[in-house]
């Protein structure tokens, strides 16, 4: 009698059901953890908000410049809020981070300058707190903008 596979303590057959991958929940059918990968729906709502960062960029960059210093304000408020209502639409921080990347993209590429010698932005007071200011609130709705607490039951656990 080896007693290999028969040991008949129960914390042993809980070791190995936890290091499958699968948990055993009281009386009920296995717990498998929830699938991360994403669907094409996701994909496209990711998309959609890349490219709305880059007309939140283009029409911010427009807005600052001929505005300021309203101008400014407005132009970080349409940042936050197209990176705040991604986080929000989304449920994740990658909604947050897809407008960022598209409103980022949008303002460095009229940032360069062209061989003619034209380009976009002058080299003002506004156009940096633009381009840094933008940088902060993309930040800070990246790790901010979800604040709640994440769905699963009411009671504190090992109660």
């Amino acid at each position: 009698m080896s007693g290999a596979g028969k040991s008949g303590n129960p914390a042993k057959s809980g070791r190995a059901a936890a290091s499958s991958g699968v948990a055993k929940s009281a009386g009920g059918p296995p717990v498998r953890p929830a699938a991360t990968g994403l669907d094409a729906g996701h994909v496209a709502v990711l998309a959609g908000l890349l490219v709305l960062g880059a007309l939140v960029g283009v029409a911010g960059s427009l807005v600052q410049g001929g505005l300021f210093p309203g101008g400014l304000l407005l132009a970080l408020l349409g940042a936050a809020g197209a990176f705040l209502g991604g986080a929000r639409l989304t449920g994740t921080r990658g909604g947050a981070v897809a407008p960022a990347v598209g409103w980022a993209v949008a303002v460095i590429l009229l940032t360069a300058s062209r061989p003619e010698g034209d380009f976009l932005f002058g080299a003002g007071t506004g156009s940096y707190l633009f381009l840094l200011g933008g940088m902060a609130v993309a930040v800070m709705c990246a790790t901010l903008g979800l604040s709640q607490q994440p769905p699963g039951p009411a009671a504190r656990l090992g109660k």
